[in-house]
């Protein structure tokens, strides 16, 4: 069996006045022999372990070489670094962080985090009922649960630094998803992902991706999942992405360079990382985070954190 490249790569976030990005890398090369790949019955189970593709693995390339740091913790890449839960400078502070807008046509329940919006004021949040608070550093909603807030870019010091750090940490992570290569699948079921069950590893389509039907995500609690997608996600009325076998929606991370739709009565699970816009259509939900480079538009749903 040909010995495989691993590359591992820790990434670190430096701000610098004013409030410029500098990603520091810092890798080391090692090499081990063989591959894994996770099968299963019950459905069409794909995707290579450790990050690494198995048999069938199509290259990447894309700029400075292969880049698909195996998970330490489990199968599948790893993990798209998000920050700390409690730092409201950190994209994973947030269960939605939108850049042009959050819309609420009626009773949302939004459950386990906060709500950001920036470079936007707070006149772009609407359906909300926002709730000032007196110091004008956060507002309320009955439509957050407690202690979930919501920040805009216009309230009162520290709120606007915090959120612009927190928008250019999301944005790190969307390049990050987006940059990993040597994909575990290429385009698979040409983006049809209805009746699929997906293992953990690394997943790229060239196209949009539609879930017409049911699919599932089958690992374990430490697994990851990484799903590239070039153009648009579609979710459709009343479809659903599952989790099995202990998999958690915090390590499943949909990289979307277009539109993601989750159409009415329609479930998913994962952290979506969108570089433009996420809608929300009636009575849909999300159990994981929506961080949109645009607008983000909910309509009676219910979000709760990973």
């Amino acid at each position: 069996m040909p010995r495989l490249l691993r590359f591992s790569r820790d990434v670190t976030i430096a701000l610098a006045a004013p409030c410029s990005l500098m990603l520091l890398l810092s890798g080391s090369i090692a090499c081990s022999d063989g591959s894994e790949s996770a099968l299963g019955s019950g459905g069409t189970q794909v995707g290579g372990s450790a990050g690494v593709g198995g048999s069938g693995a199509v290259g990447g390339g894309g700029e400075g070489g292969a880049s698909n740091p195996p998970n330490p913790d489990g199968l599948g890449p790893k993990r798209v670094d998000l920050g700390e839960a409690n730092d409201l400078a950190a994209a994973g502070a947030y269960v939605l962080l939108g850049k042009t807008g959050l819309t609420n046509v009626t009773g949302s329940q939004i459950t386990g985090g906060h709500l950001g919006l920036s470079p936007a004021a707070a006149t772009f949040i609407t359906g909300f009922s926002l709730i000032a608070d007196p110091s004008n550093v956060f507002a309320t909603s009955a439509s957050v649960v407690p202690p979930g807030r919501i920040y805009a870019a216009n309230y009162a010091d520290p709120t606007p630094t915090n959120l612009t750090t927190a928008v250019l940490v999301a944005q790190a992570a969307y390049a990050d998803a987006a940059g990993r290569t040597d994909p575990d699948s290429l385009d698979l079921a040409g983006g049809d992902l209805g009746g699929q069950m997906l293992a953990p590893g690394l997943y790229r389509w060239g196209s949009s991706v539609t879930v017409p039907s049911d699919v599932t995500l089958a690992g374990g609690a430490a697994d990851v999942w990484i799903l590239q997608i070039t153009n648009d996600l579609d979710v459709s009325t009343a479809a659903q992405v599952l989790l099995s076998g202990g998999a958690r929606a915090r390590n499943v991370f949909w990289q979307v360079a277009g539109q993601v739709t989750i159409h009415a009565d329609a479930h998913v699970e994962g952290v979506i990382l969108s570089k433009t816009a996420v809608t929300l259509q009636t009575n849909a939900s999300l159990h994981g985070r929506a961080l949109a480079q645009s607008l983000i538009a909910l309509d009676d749903n219910a979000i709760t954190a990973p």
